[in-house]
């Protein structure tokens, strides 16, 4: 049975999930590097790596490096897995969810990586902080208003050249979502698909006023 609307708002933005601790292990490889996570109730994609993360992580660059921020971090699955793959970058992982922040630090820990874990709301625990790299699997079901709050804050946080990266199902809104894209960014592209999820990159941030 899919997940209750309540229990997927816990998964995303409760600080202190009231769900039941049961932690439970999973495997992922990425790049020829197998890594191990520990995952758990509370926190989204307990024991697995969501499909649409696997693709996002599969539609990035080659080469990443200098600043990258993994906003809504969860378990770390993405952070943790650009922080093993590209060590020479500086990782920074947010989430509101201290569960989350948690298994994130321990899988930092599991997987012999190393960055930065905050709680934070989006970027606000940031102090303007910038980024080369701001990569996400957004909170659809927080609704189109916060979805779009986030997105702008993380176009605020890109350096000149900086790259917003994110996943999108189609039915949950990736076509609305890009168009709101385009008014902020100069360049917007769809750069993979697979079974309904969307990989969008945005670049060359206008600024929402524009």
């Amino acid at each position: 049975m899919p997940p209750s609307t309540a229990s997927m708002s816990e998964m995303y933005f409760t600080r202190q999930p009231q769900s039941a601790s049961r932690p439970q292990s999973t495997l992922f490889t990425y790049r020829g590097q197998t890594l191990s996570f520990m995952t758990d109730s509370g926190v989204f994609s307990k024991g697995e790596m969501d499909k649409g993360t696997a693709l996002l992580l599969d539609s990035l660059p080659e080469q990443m490096q200098g600043d990258i921020l993994d906003m809504g971090c969860g378990w770390g699955a993405i952070g943790v897995t650009l922080a093993k793959a590209f060590p020479m970058a500086h990782l920074t992982m947010v989430d509101i969810n201290l569960r989350a922040l948690d298994l994130a630090r321990e899988n930092l820990s599991r997987n012999g990586a190393t960055g930065l874990c905050v709680e934070s709301d989006g970027v606000s625990a940031l102090h303007g902080k910038t980024f080369d790299y701001v990569v996400t699997n957004p909170p659809i079901r927080a609704g189109k208003q916060k979805l779009y709050t986030l997105l702008l804050d993380a176009g605020k946080s890109l350096n000149p050249g900086g790259m917003l990266y994110l996943v999108i199902r189609k039915q949950q809104g990736a076509e609305s979502c890009i168009r709101f894209l385009g008014n902020v960014f100069t360049r917007v592209e769809k750069v993979a698909r697979s079974a309904g999820f969307w990989i969008v990159c945005a670049s060359e941030w206008k600024g929402e006023n524009e």
